[in-house]
């Protein structure tokens, strides 16, 4: 046996454009967890990633992905796109995961619903936030933390729409100045969503800048998978959050 398998596999769902999830996803991996993905459509790859955009695919079948990913008979299933349950809410994040685990049979973990979980691990009730997102996602955001009992202090927005393939390309130095802009003397943490923003890269830099935990959406996702599994090593390099307790 190797130490890049045996031991548990994590099954992704990842919207077909995401370029960042997977390669974030196995550089945070302990040894003996392996990383395989399924990708999801609904999304229109030449439009801007808007809140219709988003909607659609949330709202689209993931039952034949799902089918395909458990080819593979993954331990655990993590939804991999934030705003895809952020423009829904809450109510449908919670449903979307209960779905997936009633088709696959594996206990499923989504983006925005982790970030909620870490956010109260981390027992933060206000947070900054940062993302690549349209500012009707952002309001969205906004308000499912709100749902949750979290409340935004101050919000870091880009200056132009971008495309999906533009939010995957910006740079982990572009994510930590996102990131500074988002923090506010008021804050608990620093919420950094997106999982095709490369934010895992920035998390430890933007702490060490800041002097606050900071939560990301891939990471967050991580820590889930990691607590469901039973796994409770610290993983280091990536911020507070995996390098505390999970058990």
């Amino acid at each position: 046996m190797t130490t890049s398998r045996g031991r548990a596999r994590l099954g992704l769902l990842v919207p077909f454009t995401n370029t960042n999830l997977e390669p974030d996803m196995t550089l945070m991996c302990p040894p003996g967890i392996s990383v395989h993905a399924a990708r999801l459509g609904g999304y229109d790859a030449e439009r801007i990633p808007d809140e219709s955009q988003m909607q659609g695919l949330g709202a689209s079948d993931i039952d034949e992905s799902l089918r395909l990913l458990m080819g593979v008979s993954p331990d655990i299933i993590l939804y991999g796109c934030t705003s895809a349950t952020l423009a829904h809410g809450p109510d449908f994040d919670r449903k979307l995961a209960d779905r997936a685990k009633s088709v696959s049979g594996a206990e499923t973990v989504t983006a925005a619903g982790a970030l909620v979980s870490a956010l109260r691990v981390l027992g933060a009730q206000r947070v900054g936030l940062a993302s690549p997102y349209v500012p009707a996602i952002n309001d969205m955001a906004v308000a499912f933390l709100a749902e949750a009992g979290i409340e935004t202090v101050q919000r870091s927005e880009v200056t132009e729409p971008l495309s999906n393939e533009e939010q995957g390309a910006m740079t982990p130095d572009e994510v930590l100045a996102a990131g500074t802009r988002a923090d506010h003397d008021d804050s608990d943490a620093v919420v950094l969503s997106c999982t095709d923003m490369r934010s895992v890269e920035t998390v430890e830099r933007l702490e060490r800048a800041l002097g606050k935990p900071v939560i990301c959406s891939n990471q967050a996702m991580m820590f889930e998978a990691l607590r469901h599994l039973g796994i409770d090593e610290p993983v280091a390099g990536f911020g507070m959050l995996l390098e505390r307790p999970r058990t």
